[in-house]
Formats: C-alpha cells, sequence, structure tokens
C-alpha cells in the first residue's frame, strides 16, 4: 500500500483554487460558449443522415474537417495536451478559437504530475506489472474487485482517511456502497468506523457475505503470523442499510434511515432477487465482531433486534419512518448524541450527488465530504424534472412526513440559475458521461469500432423511412457490431424495432452513406470536445452551491481518467458548530 500524501499536499488539495468571484466568472463564460454550440452538444449523432448534421457546421469548418485521418482528429481537436500540431490545411480562426475555447474553459482532468503527457496512452502505474492486480492495494481488497475499481477505492480511501485525520472525525457514511467493496477498504484497511447504504437489497446482501469472506480472510492470516493482526486496532465492521436515499426528504430523515442499520444487519440478510454470481461460502453468519461492535452501537445509539423476517422494512426509502427501539419514537430520539461523520458517495448517480452535498451543508453531524457524481443525464432539471432512468421512491411517502421543497439536482447554486442560457438538456448531460481519453484511443489506434456511429446513423435512415414517426429508436448493444457488414447489422437492427429484417436496402444508398464515416466520425468529435466543458459547468454549480452556503470546496481530479473517466472528486470540509 502506497504511503499517504504529505501534510503539504493536504493543504494544496483542501484549499480552494478559485476564489468566488474567479468561480462565478467561470461560470459566466461556461454559459455563453455552451449556449452558444448547444447545436453541437444537443445534436443526436444517429442522426447525422436524416437531420443532415454535416451541414450545420459553419461552411469555412467543413472542407477543414472533411478529410482528416481518425490520428489527426485526435491530435488536432481532442487532445489538449498535443504539442506538435500539424495542419493539412489552414483552419478557419472560428474553429481554432472553438478548439482552445472548449480546452481552456473545462477543468484539467490529469493530476498535476501527469499533466503533459499524451491523452489515452499509459495504464496507471499500479498495474504496469500485473493488469488486473493494484501493486498498490492489499490482496484481500482486490478479491471481486475490478482494476478499475481496485483504483478508485484505493485513492478515494486514501482521501477520505485524509478527510478524516483533518476533521478528527474517525465515522463514514459511504452513499451508494453497492457491494461495499470502498466501504471495506475504509473500515478494515484504514480502520475507520463505516456505515454504509445502498438500495439494492441483493448489493447489501453480497456486501456482507463479502464482509465475512473478508474477516475469514484476515482470521487465517492471523493465525499464520502467531496472532498479529492485520486490522488497526479501533476497527469493526461495517453496517449496511438497505435502503433508498429520496432526495426530496430532509436530512434529519437521512439522519433516521442511518439508524436502521442494526435493524437491517442484525440477522443474515436475505436477498430480494437471484444473485448473477454465485458467491463462495454459501453459510452467511453475522459479520460484525464481537470485540467492536458493542463500543460503535453504543456511539451511534442503534439498538434493535428487528428480525430479518420483516423484510419489507429493509426496501425501505428514506420517506418510510423506521421504529428500532421499543417506547422510543424516532423522531423523538434522532439528534440525541449523534457523531459526527465524514459523507461519501463513490459514482452517485444522478441526483443523489447534489443530495448528499445538501445534507452536507445542512446537516450538522456531516463535516466533511468527497463527492464523486456520475451519470449526468439522470440529473433532474425545471425543463426536465423526469429524465429517463431517474429512480422513483420505491414506497409512497408516510402522511405527515415533512419533506423539502422541490429541488432540483442542476443548478443547485443561485448564480448559475440566474445566467442566462445556463440551461443544459438531458443530451449534452449524457454526453458529459463519454470517456473522452478511451475515443482518442480509438482514434489513434484507427480502431473498426468508431464505424459503429455510422452504422447506428444509417439505420436510422432506413428506419424512418418505413416508420417517419419511430425516431431515435432504442436497439440494444448488437454484440461485435463494427466487424459485421451493414446488411447484416441492418437486419439485426430492424428486428430488434419490429421491423421486417429483410427491408429493402438501396446498395447505392448504403455505400454512398459507408463513405460519409469518416465525416461522422468528426461531428461526433466535435460534440465529445464539449463533453469535458458541460461536465465543468455541472461540477462548478455545485462548488458555487458550496460557496454560497460558507463553504470553500476543491475539486480534484483525484483518478486516473485514462482508467476511470468520471475521475474528478468535490472535496469540503465544514467547520465545527
Amino acid at each position: 500500500m502506497s504511503a499517504e500524501p504529505s501534510a503539504a499536499q493536504n493543504v494544496e488539495m483542501f484549499t480552494s483554487n478559485l476564489s468566488a468571484e474567479q468561480q462565478r466568472e467561470l461560470a459566466k463564460r461556461l454559459t455563453t460558449f455552451l449556449s452558444h454550440y448547444s447545436h453541437l452538444s444537443d445534436s443526436f449523432i444517429i442522426e447525422f443522415f436524416t437531420e443532415d448534421l454535416w451541414h450545420t457546421l459553419p461552411n469555412t469548418w467543413q472542407p477543414a474537417l472533411q478529410d482528416l485521418s481518425y490520428p489527426q482528429i485526435a491530435d488536432l481537436l481532442l487532445d489538449a495536451a498535443h504539442g506538435d500540431r500539424r495542419y493539412p490545411s489552414v483552419w478557419p480562426l472560428s474553429l481554432l478559437a472553438f478548439r482552445a475555447t472548449a480546452h481552456a474553459l473545462a477543468f484539467p482532468r490529469e493530476c498535476r504530475r501527469e499533466r503533459g503527457r499524451a491523452a489515452g496512452s499509459v495504464k496507471p502505474e499500479e498495474f504496469l506489472e500485473n493488469q488486473s492486480q493494484s501493486s498498490m492495494l492489499g490482496h484481500i481488497f482486490r478479491k471481486h474487485v475490478k482494476p478499475k475499481k481496485q483504483h478508485e477505492i484505493r485513492k478515494l480511501g486514501m482521501l477520505v482517511k485524509q478527510l478524516c485525520d483533518q476533521t478528527d472525525c474517525s465515522r463514514v457514511v459511504d452513499v451508494g456502497s453497492g457491494q461495499g467493496h470502498l466501504t471495506r477498504f475504509l473500515s478494515f484497511g484504514l480502520g475507520l468506523s463505516v456505515t454504509a447504504i445502498e438500495a439494492d437489497h441483493t448489493l447489501v446482501t453480497m456486501a456482507t457475505r463479502f464482509d465475512s469472506q473478508l474477516l475469514w480472510a484476515l482470521e487465517k492470516e492471523k493465525q499464520k503470523k502467531n496472532g498479529s493482526s492485520l486490522v488497526p486496532a479501533s476497527q469493526s465492521s461495517p453496517r449496511h442499510v438497505a435502503g433508498w436515499v429520496n432526495p426530496k426528504a430532509s436530512w434529519e430523515a437521512f439522519i433516521k434511515q442511518l439508524r436502521t442499520a442494526d435493524c437491517v444487519n442484525e440477522g443474515p440478510p436475505t436477498p430480494s432477487g437471484p444473485s448473477k454470481k454465485r458467491l463462495r461460502g454459501s453459510e452467511h453468519h453475522v459479520v460484525r465482531t464481537s470485540s467492536d461492535s458493542d463500543v460503535h452501537s453504543q456511539d451511534f445509539d442503534f439498538s434493535t433486534n428487528e428480525s430479518e423476517e420483516e423484510s419489507p422494512a429493509v426496501n425501505r426509502c428514506s420517506c418510510v419512518q423506521p421504529v428500532c427501539r421499543e417506547g422510543v419514537r424516532p423522531e423523538e430520539d434522532s439528534q440525541r448524541g449523534y457523531p459526527d461523520f465524514v459523507l461519501t458517495g463513490l459514482h452517485a448517480c444522478g441526483d443523489l450527488s447534489a443530495t448528499l452535498l445538501r445534507h452536507f451543508v445542512n446537516c450538522p453531524h456531516v463535516r466533511g465530504i468527497t463527492s464523486v457524481a456520475c451519470c449526468y443525464m439522470k440529473i433532474t432539471t425545471k425543463e426536465n424534472p423526469t429524465p429517463p432512468g431517474l429512480v422513483e421512491c420505491p414506497a409512497p411517502p408516510t402522511p405527515g412526513r415533512e419533506s423539502l421543497p422541490s429541488e432540483f439536482g442542476y443548478p443547485m447554486s443561485t448564480w448559475v440559475r440566474g445566467l442566462s442560457g445556463h440551461q443544459l438538456s438531458y443530451k449534452a448531460r449524457e454526453g458529459a458521461c463519454h470517456a473522452v481519453e478511451d475515443y482518442v484511443r480509438r482514434l489513434r489506434e484507427e480502431s473498426e469500432l468508431l464505424r459503429t456511429h455510422c452504422y447506428r446513423a444509417m439505420l436510422e435512415t432506413f428506419i424512418r423511412d418505413t416508420r417517419p414517426d419511430l425516431r431515435r429508436a432504442g436497439i440494444q448493444t448488437i454484440k461485435k457490431a463494427h466487424l459485421l457488414p451493414f446488411t447484416e447489422y441492418a437486419r439485426l437492427g430492424l428486428a430488434r424495432v419490429g421491423l421486417p429484417p429483410g427491408l429493402p436496402l438501396d446498395p447505392e444508398r448504403v455505400e454512398a452513406m459507408l463513405k460519409q464515416q469518416g465525416r461522422v466520425v468528426v461531428y461526433f468529435s466535435l460534440a465529445l470536445l464539449l463533453a469535458p466543458v458541460v461536465e465543468t459547468l455541472v461540477l462548478l454549480d455545485r462548488m458555487i452551491y458550496l460557496q454560497e452556503n460558507g463553504v470553500d470546496s476543491q475539486l480534484v481530479p483525484l483518478f486516473d481518467p485514462n482508467f476511470s473517466p468520471r475521475n474528478f472528486v468535490l472535496v469540503a470540509v465544514k467547520a465545527r458548530g
């Protein structure tokens, strides 16, 4: 395991590098730029032919871009660090300004020590010896964990530990904890007291099983080493809560939800559905260690013997009132002696990241936060309050339960909400989730995968010829589509939207569109150039929201973007009291 960064690095990391005035000025520039080029960020590449997207580009751009090779697209457009740009023709100033402004406005996605290297070039150093196992993470934390997640939990775990040390706080709440990989590293690896909350009951069951497997492995190693423990003395097993964090509920409801940790952990949980993986060790037992569990139960004032048979209580959302202690109403006891903690969320989806930031601002018990966001297209906005994929409350609110007024995931700040052109469409936010570095790598390798966008755009034309009302129909991924001739791809795709797979396709028309594959790739790359700019605005809005509430924050490009595209973590600390 790597050594922790120095104190000097910590000060730099947790100190805002943009003043409040600079943040607001940057937001103005971002909204002005993005609103001017919204026709690019709002466009769907599958409509390249049906909407004639190529000819929506400025006339002076088209001849400069149409004959670029794939490596040239990577070097001249997408890679901000590429130093030796050699243009095959004279580019118009407006195109040069577009590229330069997009790169200048976006937050740098590389760690300071990694800046200047070519995009998409190197794997993280920890995987040079073994591509599937991090050399900087103990083997007990690599089990069941893919390389990308190993990289993320190690880096974020160390950052959370630094934040806990800085705030003199040993308790962490991990929201959206999934199978508990980060939770286990924080608890067993770094000695923190962790409560994990996850909406998927099956994942919670897997997490507790993995906990017990890890404890068993630790005990075996302890016996081999004559009783010397590998676990920090202050460590206890993590507590797991199965529940949905309601973005409309108050922070008090969130605290009450955390208090159900013992309610759902006291007995062996039963999965709410079949697990996709059969786990080793079919007999599950309670994973809490007796030596430390009593201490932490007392600290958090958790006490209940609710049986696992009452499974509906496990799948509650935060607007459902739990009763965990006989004779004591939760609303009477919700604040009594509750300890301070650090809040963390690794790739908390959609509005969940915004909800955690609001709880951080409003809840007096939250001392610090590390927020890694993802799935920006699932964020609610005034213009699109119910985007596709939005998770609704799994149970109706209890009558009389207080909740916050309707608040959207974007914009969060009063400042950005007041800027003209601040609106971000669903498509713009979906584009912000794309992996720029991965696409650069494909361009440099001239990968056959690059033809898939052209194939889907071509298919859209034939679908609309037959069904003009069927626009942007969802087609599940066609395996190895890039290796198929278009006629076979079309046969499979047409069947998936309910059209005859043998629909006649004009060979000359097919050939003419295939010849425009380079233009499709160029257009997609222009839209992709805006993806980091959109992400910057979403994250900057959250920084400004925190600043408006008296909290400075820092945005840290913590993960290697070639490995983990959503690599920013928003870090903030609140003063006591």
